[in-house]
């Protein structure tokens, strides 16, 4: 083998080592593991959840929808908001929603050190209880993004990372229509929906969930947290 091709090769193993350390996990479920992408079951639960609140006020907006069409979801939540917003930590809760940690800061994880990403969930997860007395035992990593030092960390402080099946890009002002058009294309029973709380301006998320919740309903969906649909069967 030449030298080249031996230069080219080691460069494509350390590009393939580099995708499989960033993107989320392809996968199917499973149920050994503690990294969740869905959760196939026979009462077709489905999961909603909601990233990076809460916000002063589509966090608001969006409780109220979901208090409206009676369903639960699963708001990931990071420390510097609740910091913020402790009062709309104790609405999720009084609407009978879980609460899951997505970091102090939302800083990317992917290379960090296992001590570092513990370090950004215990103190997103004692901040939740000093404020609101709850406690959490579900972590989403910003951007869906780990590595082994994720999952290390994760585990040792029995946490289960979920990921999700079907991103919305609702952060990225995707058309309400098209998101519902997205979602009710290709749903099914035991998903895991991506969607946000805190996007900067102009979110199509509440007017999207007013599209694609009673959809969801009529076609015998049921809403549940995440707890319950990665318990269910």
């Amino acid at each position: 083998m030449k030298g080249g091709e031996r230069r080219m090769l080691r460069c494509a193993a350390a590009l393939a080592a580099i995708c499989v350390l960033l993107v989320p996990l392809a996968a199917e479920d499973d149920e050994s593991s503690i990294v969740y992408r869905a959760h196939a079951n026979e009462s077709a639960k489905i999961a909603l959840t909601f990233d990076d609140g809460p916000h002063p006020h589509y966090t608001e907006e969006i409780l109220s929808i979901l208090e409206e069409y009676g369903v639960h979801a699963t708001f990931f939540v990071i420390g510097q908001n609740v910091e913020y917003y402790p009062a709309l930590i104790s609405r999720i809760q009084a609407g009978g929603h879980e609460i899951g940690n997505h970091t102090y800061d939302h800083c990317r994880l992917a290379r960090q050190s296992a001590e570092h990403v513990r370090e950004e969930i215990l103190r997103t997860e004692q901040t939740l209880y000093e404020l609101a007395d709850y406690r959490t035992k579900l972590f989403r990593p910003p951007e869906g993004m780990f590595s082994d030092s994720v999952i290390e960390a994760a585990r040792a402080l029995d946490y289960r990372v979920i990921l999700w099946t079907i991103d919305t890009r609702d952060w990225d002002h995707t058309p309400p229509d098209q998101i519902a058009e997205q979602i009710l294309a290709q749903v099914k029973a035991g998903d895991i929906i991506l969607m946000h709380d805190y996007i900067g301006y102009d979110s199509p998320t509440p007017e999207a969930l007013r599209i694609v919740i009673p959809e969801l309903l009529a076609r015998g969906f049921h809403f549940v947290g995440i707890s319950e649909l990665i318990g269910s069967n």
